[in-house]
């Protein structure tokens, strides 16, 4: 799975079309993201010990990775990750890079 936790991603398809928002947490065996502001549902919590209230609130549901692009830091449009390996102090190192802009990216 291209997509990691900590990218700035674009839903690319879905009624949450174009929203825009940052990675919380990926699952790569299931495939799925949680992407902060997107993709969010109503879940009822029953009273707890924990909050004696309960109540409705609002979180952020899975959703599966081909539902979103990484947003190129550059040229703000969806773009594919690619891998590529360099020669840093004479061992090879495996590089995430924007096939768009060709922008080298972090971790």
């Amino acid at each position: 799975m291209r997509i990691k936790k900590g990218d700035v991603v674009i839903v690319i398809s879905g009624p949450e079309k174009g929203k825009t928002g940052e990675v919380v947490a990926a699952s790569p065996a299931t495939q799925r993201v949680i992407v902060k502001g997107v993709n969010l549902v109503t879940k009822h919590q029953r009273p707890t010990n924990a909050k004696p209230d309960g109540g409705i609130e609002k979180r952020e549901a899975p959703m599966h990775v081909s539902k979103v692009a990484y947003l190129d830091p550059k040229q703000k449009k969806a773009t594919k990750i690619g891998y590529k390996f360099i020669e840093k102090d004479g061992k090879k190192v495996k590089i995430r890079f924007c096939k768009l802009s060709g922008t080298e990216l972090s971790k």
